[in-house]
């Protein structure tokens, strides 16, 4: 037993909508006669990526006397779970639910007809990749290059899958809608947990957006890890602006 960081669920105010079952990638919830319901404490990491995802507010994280949280028991439970889906059921269909690695063959984008653009293959490889939702670790973070990408840059960035995200595992998300100090300890912790072998941070160049790179760059710090740490401001109409290497513990 230890005094550490679990969920809590208010079953007055839950609804059973199930959005907190996807949220969760360790498959500490489940909806049980209407209510969502930590199954075990040891599945529970703490770190709340079901709480942004409550409509009700009816999940909060406190501090009390409970199970070391258990990687191997989540993993058992996960493949369990994989392994009782009845026949014909696609694993994907929660995708939200577990990390998934998306195996690609060599891939070679189609030519299109004279005139026509040219067919993109997806560069992904891993599921999910929001901030909120991933684990702190997960097969695709062994031995990964990561990509920390403010989620408007793919949007504003034409050949992102191509051009900045092959090879690399994906993390997305924006410390202005989510909670910054949520996003320096989920990171700090993939870092610590994890053989990373670079991190690529890509940001737009719009003032708040430079926020995930100080997040990045605190996290490194509290992991203590010395991790090459690479820049790329996108501008809004869609160009690379600048790219940089960053100096660990310098002046960003």
């Amino acid at each position: 037993m230890a005094v550490r960081n679990v969920v809590s669920i208010d079953e007055e105010k839950c609804d059973g909508c199930g959005e907190c079952v996807t949220a969760c990638a360790e498959g500490a919830i489940q909806v049980i006669d209407g209510k969502a319901r930590l199954i075990s404490e040891t599945y529970c990491d703490g770190l709340g990526a079901c709480l942004g995802e409550c409509p009700q507010d009816a999940i909060t994280i406190e501090k009390r006397d409970v199970e070391e949280f258990d990687e191997e028991a989540v993993r058992r439970h996960l493949e369990e779970d994989r392994n009782a889906a009845p026949t014909g059921v696609v694993e994907c269909g929660c995708p939200g639910s577990a990390p998934q690695v998306i195996e690609r063959c060599e891939l070679q984008d189609k030519k299109g007809e004279p005139g026509e653009a040219s067919e993109v293959e997806s560069r992904l490889v891993n599921w999910p990749v929001q901030i909120q939702l991933l684990p702190a670790k997960a097969p695709y973070f062994d031995g990964a290059n990561l990509l920390i990408a403010a989620d408007c840059v793919p949007f504003a960035y034409a050949d992102f899958h191509r051009k900045l995200l092959e090879g690399k595992t994906l993390l997305i998300g924006c410390p202005k809608l989510d909670s910054a100090d949520f996003y320096r300890k989920k990171l700090a912790q993939i870092f610590i947990q994890n053989d990373i072998k670079s991190i690529d941070v890509v940001y737009m160049e719009v003032p708040c957006c430079f926020g995930l790179v100080h997040l990045v760059h605190e996290s490194l710090k509290e992991s203590g890890k010395d991790i090459p740490l690479t820049l790329t401001k996108v501008g809004i109409r869609g160009e690379v602006l600048e790219t940089i290497k960053a100096e660990q513990g310098g002046d960003l």
